[in-house]
């Protein structure tokens, strides 16, 4: 049985796919190297829960995807400006191309199908730099393969 391992690769490949997303990274958030720019728009993929049904596992996962906000100082009127709408516009646009994927596209007909609504929720100057994205939490199912005889 190697449920997990290929539900992590296939969620990673969709993402690696997209142009807007430079590195895919997975697990414990912390262990992340937030402070290098380089890394960014970033997608990081956490595991939550697996529940074991009779026929299906079904994962809980949430996705990050986030990207460092500019802010230039304006010299005529003194405000600050941002691309902070501009980076959650595309930040959600990562996220929901993921999800159409798995719902309707080459994922689902292999059997890596999303159940269920999914929660996206945007965030602003959560880490240590200053960037913003949106948190995707869902429910993928796949046949649950374990052999018991």
């Amino acid at each position: 049985m190697n449920g997990l391992y290929r539900v992590l690769e296939k969620v990673k490949e969709v993402l690696e796919a997209d142009i807007d997303v430079n590195t895919v990274t997975y697990g414990d958030i912390t262990q992340v190297d937030l402070e290098k720019q380089t890394i960014y728009p970033l997608s990081h993929v956490m595991l939550n829960t697996v529940v074991s049904n009779e026929q299906v596992l079904r994962f809980n996962i949430s996705i990050i995807a986030m990207d460092i906000v500019d802010v230039t100082k304006e010299e005529d009127d003194g405000y600050e400006r941002s691309n902070e709408q501009d980076v959650l516009n595309t930040q959600l646009a990562v996220l929901n191309k993921a999800i159409q994927k798995m719902r309707i596209g080459n994922l689902y007909r292999d059997k890596y199908q999303i159940e269920g609504d999914v929660s996206i929720e945007p965030f602003t100057d959560r880490f240590e730099n200053q960037v913003a994205g949106v948190v995707g939490t869902f429910d993928i199912i796949i046949e649950n393969d374990v052999d018991v005889c």
